[in-house]
């Protein structure tokens, strides 16, 4: 079993930054990939990130290239999302996820089978 928590979300005015962290305990050895997922009320979860456990290939979504990075420090077993030029589009609530097989789509959210329990982001003047 992996547990996953998040921390780091928080009010920023557009434009701002936020640095999110997300922590992993028990099996971490099990790890395939982490991601970052996003939420907002009443929607699907969204896509975000992912990150390799071992080799660091990533993948974003179009929504955040170029504004969002994702990294990894396999010692302290976290991966971090660095958040730049934030949008209002941006504000929903931010879930970790970590997989433990190679099988599955990276975008898809049913191939995580751990998740944190998320971070309020929230882009507001």
């Amino acid at each position: 079993q992996v547990q996953l928590v998040e921390s780091g979300g928080g009010l920023v005015q557009p434009g701002g930054s936020l640095r999110l962290a997300c922590a992993a305990s028990g099996r971490t050895s099990s790890i395939y990939a982490m991601g970052w997922f996003r939420q907002a009320p009443g929607k699907e979860r969204e896509f975000v990130v992912a990150i390799s456990w071992s080799g660091g290939s990533t993948r974003y979504a179009d929504s955040v290239k170029g504004r969002f990075t994702i990294s990894r420090d396999n010692a302290k077993n976290t991966v971090y999302l660095q958040m730049n030029s934030l949008i209002p589009e941006d504000t929903d609530v931010y879930y970790c996820a970590a997989r433990a097989s190679v099988l599955g789509q990276t975008r898809a959210a049913g191939t995580y089978a751990y998740w944190g329990q998320g971070t309020q982001v929230t882009v507001s003047s």
